[in-house]
């Protein structure tokens, strides 16, 4: 059965770069992770780790400025913290398909603040569209969410919906759909953005972008001096690019130091936060200044870890979040608890995008190529409520273009 879509703790939740391939992760388990899997920085004595590390560099060339790393990350912070554009989405597109229509959202874990931020979107969008939302908790794990498809598909709706999660590990259950001529649309499901995986199109902000503006704002209110702990959930091929970039561009930095990286399930961080956090203070002390996250959801748990430690809630250590920006994070920043900053999706404009997606399949339209920009959030620009949503008129474009 489809899970209530009642309100849950939700919501949301300019430089421009050089289009970046998506790079082939080692790693990238598409089941949970049993236990932390741990590395400790490059550069501490050993050539293996200085060739990780420049490799990295390489890789991720297109996000690392050249040039004074820590004055180009102090103006890319500043850049960012007052950016206006990049929420604009294109004018033009079909009119409104299939009146009384309904399409499934299949989440990887609704208790996520982006994936049920989007969620809220979508189903905003889809009742000006007048189609009914169903959605399906994938809780977490392969199973769920490979049942929670199947649930999906089950009920024959016009689209389906995947929020947050790989279609790699799908792909069969995928196919299963398109055969049954059911588009496949997705919000951060895998690396890139567009078309591709078996998807009618994957909406996602550039996640290279996100992972830079959280290791500049590192870098920058560090003076070059951080000392980082990287979290990442390895079965999430998302996941491991940002992190992977994050570090990369933190070792840039010849001052800052990457001290551990921390492979950790995204859906255990409560209860194995605390622990980790512990364990990385009576490792590195005070060396360690900054958490970057691929997620937000970790710092519920690491707060507490912090707080039984007697860290100071403003910081050191210094959280920040790649992604994706929900309430949770929004008040820990606002009221300066265990989080600085995070960096925010728009996931209401990306749930509208995802609905005007659907029409487009629906009106056998190809999809757009809007890619909205993500957001860098401080306590200097936190949104006053739960929701970052910028007022580029997106609702009203859509509605035009709808005919609503």
């Amino acid at each position: 059965m489809p899970v209530s879509t009642g309100r849950r703790s939700r919501i949301p939740t300019a430089l421009v770069l050089a289009t970046v391939a998506a790079v082939a992760m080692t790693g990238c388990a598409s089941g949970s992770v049993a236990q932390q899997d741990v590395t400790t920085a490059p550069g501490s004595g050993s050539s293996a780790s200085a060739s990780a590390s420049d490799s990295a560099s390489t890789q991720f060339a297109a996000i690392i400025p050249s040039g004074d790393i820590v004055a180009a990350s102090k103006q890319l912070v500043d850049e960012n913290l007052t950016q206006k554009t990049g929420f604009t989405p294109p004018s033009t597109g079909p009119k409104a398909q299939k009146p009384g229509a309904t399409i499934a959202y299949v989440g990887s874990d609704l208790t996520n603040g982006g994936v049920s931020g989007v969620e809220q979107g979508v189903e905003q969008a889809a009742k000006v569209m007048g189609w009914k939302v169903n959605s399906y908790d994938g809780k977490a794990t392969v199973s769920g969410r490979t049942d929670a498809l199947n649930q999906a598909i089950a009920a024959s709706p016009a689209a389906i919906i995947l929020g947050g999660f790989d279609p790699t590990e799908q792909a069969a259950t995928i196919a299963k759909a398109k055969s049954g001529g059911i588009p496949v649309l997705g919000w951060h499901a895998g690396i890139a953005s567009g078309p591709g995986n078996g998807l009618f199109t994957n909406v996602s902000t550039d996640p290279l972008k996100v992972s830079q503006l959280a290791a500049a704002y590192a870098v920058a209110n560090s003076d070059g001096k951080a000392g980082v702990a990287v979290f990442t959930d390895s079965q999430y091929a998302i996941a491991v690019e940002k992190a992977k970039a994050m570090q990369a561009y933190v070792q840039a930095c010849k001052t800052c130091s990457v001290l551990s990286y921390q492979n950790s399930p995204i859906a255990d961080a409560n209860t194995r936060m605390p622990g980790v956090i512990s364990g990385l203070l009576q490792q590195f002390g005070d060396k360690l200044t900054y958490l970057l996250a691929i997620n937000g959801n970790y710092y519920g748990g690491a707060q507490q870890g912090l707080r039984a430690a007697k860290k100071d809630p403003a910081g050191p250590p210094y959280a920040i979040a790649a992604g994706d920006g929900d309430s949770a994070e929004f008040q820990r920043i606002r009221s300066v608890q265990y989080q600085a900053a995070t960096v925010a999706d728009p996931l209401l404009l990306q749930g509208w995008q995802l609905v005007d997606e659907t029409n487009r399949a629906l009106a056998k339209q190809p999809a757009s190529t809007f890619v909205a920009s993500p957001a860098l959030i401080t306590k200097q620009n936190v949104p006053s409520g739960a929701v970052f949503d910028p007022g580029s008129g997106y609702r009203d474009i859509y509605r035009k273009i709808w005919g609503k």
